[in-house]
């Protein structure tokens, strides 16, 4: 029956039928690819894939596309200027040899697969999350093919792709990907998986639904971080408001859950309100809300301090930065596990990849009138957050503030505008991602098990959980900032280039930090060597084999990027010297 399928679509030549760009910008590959994964999907459902599938007549017909079948081997080690070619799990090979119908394929992979597990019978629970994971890891290991095909020693836009939205409008959906979006478009489909497989035994209700909402999570997140236009930028900016908001309230953990959704959407969605005035503003000034275009712009100083506050205010909502910050703890404390991994790993992400992306480039003047208000407020989140957290009784609260105390450290080294502290905030936001998600993981691998997240029922689990105690000290550590881990890179860089910036900043800023060690280090002790207690606690088991394997892979990616960041940072620096004005 593939066979006869595959025969009839080979001889009707679909992509030749029109010469609308519409055609051109995917990948005819990929579509061949969705048929044949959803035929895949359909036949493993009914336990008969291998008296239905001849794989060797299937490889032959896709020979000049991608499709082979050897097991586990995709190492897309070409470059992409050559033609990417690798194995994914044994099903297909592929060759892309144009670079922008690769990233353009890769886009829509969130949304063909949430299409795939809509087919899935609701009550076939196991066979969604399979193919939940699945799916997760294949969009994972193409990003990893996009980082290997990305050429380093330049610093503009590669994989470039464009779709005309509106002629009158001057609107296209143009996608390109520069170093520093691909590290959070490849630290978005690293966190994925885990998120997916920290659900794997918690969600006990619409389950289908929950897993659907975080492919298309992915998929805006992804196209976030490569849209080359104000308008899509917005849209995509905005758009992750709605799915995280019903995933905080259908699958949040108490009462006040309804409370914290609306505090989160409304915050962020009202700071928002003035980047829809500022690209109303570019529009009517250059006909075209093109980022590069803009950014290549010139604006008067009046003009530039206008825009800076229509788009640094909903980044600010976004980061949070103090004072705008409240709807963040209560947005953790009521969101599931894998809600607060997305949270604190990418989400928080996006308004500090926003200043990057268009507010340090394009606003020279405006980024030296205002750094004195973005240093005092980001100070006064540093102390602030830091203070407050040690009043916390709430596992998750605890987290939360300390995220915020992170980001605002971030503002710190974005806004030194040097090279190095910029280099550094950028390597303590992807540091940031993956060290809160960590903490996130074990306060849900806690919850998990004893239904509860106030501290004063923990202590002593050292006794009955060595190897959770062991995961939690080491995210511990690398939250302050510890020597021989990531986050010790990125706050090490910060420091030195606000030094040199700002003397005084940089010494409130650190008193700060040490505030955050002492709660860091007070909250590990409480939970792992404080007395344990037998009159809450009578069960006690430690990690088993999926929770650990999160929590090491986790591990090992701070721990690699810790002692060798030099291919991470040398990115960095070309795009901080050539694309964002020193001073």
């Amino acid at each position: 029956m593939l066979d006869f399928y595959l025969s009839y679509l080979n001889s009707f030549n679909f992509f030749e039928l029109s010469n609308d760009s519409f055609f051109d910008f995917f990948d005819k590959d990929f579509i061949y690819f969705f048929i044949f994964f959803c035929y895949f999907v359909y036949c493993k459902k009914d336990n008969s894939l291998d008296s239905n599938i001849d794989f060797e007549n299937a490889s032959l017909f896709f020979e000049d596309s991608f499709f082979s079948y050897d097991f586990f081997s995709y190492l897309p080690w070409d470059s992409v200027s050559h033609g990417i070619s690798g194995r994914m799990f044994g099903l297909l090979e592929l060759e892309y040899p144009e670079q922008t119908s690769f990233l353009a394929s890769l886009l829509l992979l969130p949304l063909f697969f949430m299409i795939v597990i809509v087919l899935i019978n609701f009550r076939e629970v196991e066979a969604i999350k399979e193919y939940s994971l699945l799916s997760s890891l294949i969009i994972f290991f193409y990003s990893l093919g996009l980082w290997l095909g990305f050429d380093n020693s330049i610093s503009g836009f590669q994989y470039i792709s464009s779709f005309i939205w509106s002629d009158y409008l001057g609107l296209s959906f143009t996608i390109g990907i520069d170093f520093i979006g691909l590290s959070f478009f490849v630290l978005t489909a690293a966190l994925l998986p885990l998120c997916i497989l920290s659900s794997w035994e918690n969600i006990f209700y619409k389950q289908k639904e929950y897993f659907l909402l975080l492919l298309f999570i992915e998929f805006l997140l992804l196209n976030f971080f490569v849209v080359l236009d104000l308008v899509f930028f917005y849209i995509f900016f905005e758009s992750v408001l709605i799915p995280m908001f019903i995933l905080i309230v259908v699958w949040g953990s108490r009462e006040r859950k309804i409370h914290a959704a609306f505090q989160f959407f409304l915050f962020t969605l009202f700071g928002s309100v003035f980047m829809i005035l500022g690209i109303i503003y570019v529009q009517s000034e250059l006909g075209s809300t093109d980022i590069q275009l803009f950014l290549n712009s010139k604006f008067s100083k009046e003009i530039q301090l206008f825009l800076w506050l229509t788009f640094f205010i909903p980044c600010a909502f976004k980061i949070p930065m103090f004072p705008f910050h409240i709807w963040l703890p209560e947005a953790h404390v009521e969101a599931p596990t894998s809600g607060s991994v997305l949270l604190a790993g990418v989400l928080l992400k996006l308004g500090t990849y926003g200043i990057l992306r268009i507010i340090l480039p394009a606003f020279d003047y405006a980024n030296a009138f205002y750094t004195p208000l973005v240093f005092t407020f980001a100070i006064l989140g540093i102390i602030y957050s830091s203070c407050t957290t040690i009043r916390q009784i709430d596992l998750k609260k605890i987290i939360a503030y300390s995220s915020v105390a992170h980001m605002n450290f971030v503002l710190i080294g974005l806004y030194s505008l040097n090279s190095i502290a910029i280099s550094g905030s950028i390597f303590l936001m992807l540091s940031h991602g993956l060290v809160s998600s960590g903490l996130f993981l074990c306060v849900g691998i806690l919850y998990d098990r004893y239904h509860t997240r106030l501290l004063k029922y923990y202590g002593g689990l050292v006794q009955f959980m060595p190897i959770f105690s062991v995961f939690f000290l080491f995210f511990s550590l690398a939250n302050i900032g510890f020597p021989g881990t990531s986050s010790f890179i990125g706050e090490l860089l910060i420091m030195v280039g606000a030094f040199d910036f700002n003397i005084f900043a940089t010494i409130l800023a650190g008193i700060g930090m040490i505030t955050g060690a002492c709660y860091a280090m007070w909250l590990y002790n409480r939970v792992v060597f404080w007395k344990l207690n037998f009159n809450f606690f009578t069960k006690f088991s430690d990690l088993n084999l999926r929770e650990f394997y999160i929590l090491f892979y986790l591990t090992l990616m701070i721990i690699i990027t810790g002692f060798y960041p030099n291919p991470i940072l040398d990115g960095f620096l070309l795009y901080t010297i050539d694309k964002v004005l020193i001073y």
